[in-house]
């Protein structure tokens, strides 16, 4: 683990060779991503924002975005130093500026996998157990930028005869604006089945082991014994955590080491940060989100 964690951080050194020695940050700014209300997102990295504050030495501040295109602009638009993202997310950054930021570590699950998957679901009480029981049903979705929330969903979920066009199979396709809303508006009732993502691991009744399911449960936002789940995706690489690129080495390699030992320095603190349990954060590449990339630019080009 510490030659991997040793080989990420030289990696991150050597792509930076072009900031000026000596150059200093005046404050540490990271991006949070939608899923949740933005309270429960602070109070989650809450602790993480103090241990960055502590390890760089400057103000640390958390942002919550009211979408995931806000992240996703602060990210290229050199606003936000460090974010989670998902790996569409990712993708739209990296397609829009292949040199704003840089992929570097990524959640793990308890198996050791970095995984997750897309997970249908309906009110147990709906009748509905699989997509053919959703036509002329209304579908809801998180958001456009969501890769388990939307992205997957639109290649997989037709490709398995079901048109994603409103009307057509479902009676509409909406966003409801993150993974929490979509989760609220099923167990109200206020749509018929949705979308989020989960790591398809441990018990249904728990939300799984980790994900927006999961994190429903412990807010106590749902009682999964009222849901079920009616479809799964191909499983989808994890989204990395990215820093942006033209930060200090120094900053970088605190930040890469920080995270990366998260999980050993405060278990609490990794498991809000991570959604659920987790094995911990490990090194990745940009090369992991190659077909995710191929898919959101063919979806551009569509």
């Amino acid at each position: 683990m510490k030659k991997i964690i040793a080989l990420a951080l030289a990696t991150s050194a050597l792509s930076s060779v072009a900031m000026a020695e000596g150059h200093a940050i005046t404050e540490f700014r990271i991006g949070l991503l939608g899923g949740e209300n933005a309270q429960d997102r602070l109070a989650s990295n809450e602790c993480f924002r103090a241990y960055t504050e502590e390890a760089l030495g400057v103000p640390t501040r958390l942002f919550t975005a009211a979408d995931y295109n806000g992240v996703i602009q602060g990210l290229i638009g050199g606003t936000l130093d460090m974010a989670w993202l998902g790996a569409s997310s990712y993708a739209a950054v990296y397609l829009e500026d292949p040199e704003a930021v840089e992929p570097v570590l990524v959640k793990t699950n308890l198996d050791g996998s970095f995984t997750y998957y897309s997970i249908g679901f309906a009110r147990a009480d709906s009748g509905v157990t699989s997509l053919d029981d959703m036509e002329g049903k209304v579908f809801a979705f998180g958001d456009p930028n969501s890769t388990s929330g939307y992205l997957i969903p639109l290649v997989e979920i037709p490709a398995a005869g079901y048109s994603m066009t409103p009307g057509e199979y479902f009676s509409d396709v909406v966003f409801t604006g993150g993974h929490e809303q979509t989760i609220v508006a099923v167990a109200n009732g206020d749509v018929v089945a949705g979308v989020t993502w989960a790591d398809g691991l441990g018990d249904w009744e728990d939300g799984y082991n980790s994900g927006a399911l999961r994190r429903a449960v412990d807010a106590g936002l749902v009682d999964m014994n009222d849901l079920v789940e009616i479809w799964r995706s191909n499983p989808i690489p994890e989204g990395p955590i990215v820093l942006r690129s033209a930060l200090p080495d120094d900053v970088k390699a605190k930040m890469i080491e920080l995270t990366a030992n998260l999980h050993e320095t405060d278990l609490d603190c990794a498991y809000g940060v991570a959604a659920g349990e987790t094995a911990g954060f490990e090194p990745i590449t940009h090369e992991a989100y190659a077909s995710v990339i191929a898919v959101r630019q063919a979806q551009i080009a569509n």
